[in-house]
C-alpha cells in the first residue's frame, strides 16, 4: 500500500500462542517465517501479529525481527490478557516492544579484570550483579560503559547480543462490540488504536498512527538539467538514517564514493535556491535533493 507518497508492505503473519517462543504452536517457523503481502486488518481473528515493512523489500530474513513497525491486533473484550501474552512471546524471540536499547557499551580486552564507569547513579542494578553477569559469559576482562540506569535484564540483554527494539501498536479490533464508555477507557491503554475490522471504522487513524510511528522521511530527486523535481518515486529513509550519505546508499551502494556535492532545496537548508552539503548533512522530510558526482 502507498501511505502520503511512501510504499509500505504490510506482512499478515498467522495467530501466535501462548508457549510459541518454545515452538509450541508452530510458534518459530510464525514469528521468523516469510508470509504474503496484505491489506489493512479486515477480518482479522486476534490475537495476530502484523509485521509492517517499508520500504517494500523482497527479503527471506526472519520478518518480526527485521520489520520497522509491529501491530498486535487485539479483541477488544480480553486486551490486556492477550497483550501480556504476546508480549512475552515476542520477548522469547529477543523482540522487546516499544523500549530504547540500553546506553551501555562493552569491550572486551586481553588483561586488568572488570572495569566498570556510569554517568549516571545505578539504582536497579549493583556493580557486583554486573560482575557476576559477565563472569557467568566468561568476560573476566572488559571495560563496561553505562550511561543510562539499565534493570540486570537489560545489562544481560546487551551482554547476550542478538535483541531488536522496535515500536508496537497495539491494534484492538471490534469495537463494533462494545459501548462509547468503554471504548474510552480503550483510548487509555498506551500506544494503542481501537478499530473494527468488520465495519471499517477508525482506519484512517490506524493509518495515521503507522505514520507518525514509523517515523519516516520522504526525499525526493531531481536529476541533473531537469527543471522540476520526481514527486511520483521518494527515496525513502527512517528519520534516525537520513544523512546525504544514507540518501546515495539507498539509491546505490558506489554512489557516495563518487560524488562531488549534493545540492538541497527544502527544510534542512537555510537557503530556498539550493544549498552545497556534504554526505553528513541531515535531510528533512520532503526535501529536494539533486547529486553532483565527481
Amino acid at each position: 500500500m502507498e501511505v502520503h507518497g511512501a510504499p509500505i508492505q504490510i506482512l499478515d503473519l498467522p495467530g501466535i500462542i501462548e508457549g510459541a517462543k518454545d515452538g509450541k504452536g508452530r510458534g518459530r517457523q510464525v514469528i521468523a517465517g516469510k508470509s504474503a503481502p496484505s491489506q489493512l486488518p479486515g477480518g482479522v481473528m486476534g490475537p495476530s501479529l502484523t509485521a509492517l515493512v517499508c520500504p517494500s523489500p523482497h527479503s527471506t530474513r526472519p520478518v518480526a525481527r527485521t520489520c520497522n513497525l509491529i501491530f498486535l491486533v487485539l479483541d477488544v473484550l480480553k486486551p490486556l490478557g492477550d497483550k501480556a501474552i504476546m508480549e512475552n512471546e515476542l520477548e522469547g524471540f529477543g523482540i522487546r516492544c516499544n523500549k530504547q536499547p540500553p546506553n551501555i557499551t562493552i569491550k572486551k580486552k586481553d588483561k586488568g579484570g572488570i572495569a566498570i564507569t556510569n554517568t549516571q547513579p545505578l539504582t536497579k542494578i549493583e556493580t557486583d550483579e554486573i560482575k557476576a553477569v559477565l563472569n557467568e559469559y566468561k568476560m573476566a576482562n572488559c571495560d563496561v560503559h553505562i550511561r543510562c540506569d539499565p534493570t540486570i535484564d537489560e545489562f544481560i540483554d546487551v551482554v547476550e547480543g542478538g535483541r531488536v527494539y522496535i515500536p508496537v501498536v497495539y491494534v484492538l479490533n471490534k469495537i463494533d462490540a462494545i459501548s462509547i464508555e468503554e471504548l474510552d477507557l480503550l483510548y487509555k491503554i498506551p500506544n494503542s488504536v481501537p478499530i473494527s475490522a468488520k465495519d471499517w471504522l477508525n482506519i484512517d487513524e490506524l493509518v495515521e498512527t503507522m505514520w507518525d510511528r514509523l517515523d519516516l522521511v520522504r526525499i525526493y530527486t531531481k536529476p541533473k538539467g531537469a527543471k522540476v523535481p520526481d514527486y511520483t518515486a521518494p527515496v525513502v529513509l527512517r528519520r534516525s538514517h537520513c544523512s546525504i550519505e544514507d540518501f546515495c546508499s539507498k539509491i546505490h551502494k558506489d554512489i557516495a564514493k563518487q560524488l562531488k556535492y549534493a545540492i538541497v532545496y527544502g527544510t534542512s537548508v537555510k537557503h530556498s535556491r539550493g544549498q552545497k552539503v556534504g554526505l553528513d548533512h541531515i535531510l528533512a522530510d520532503e526535501d529536494v535533493v539533486s547529486l553532483v558526482k565527481q
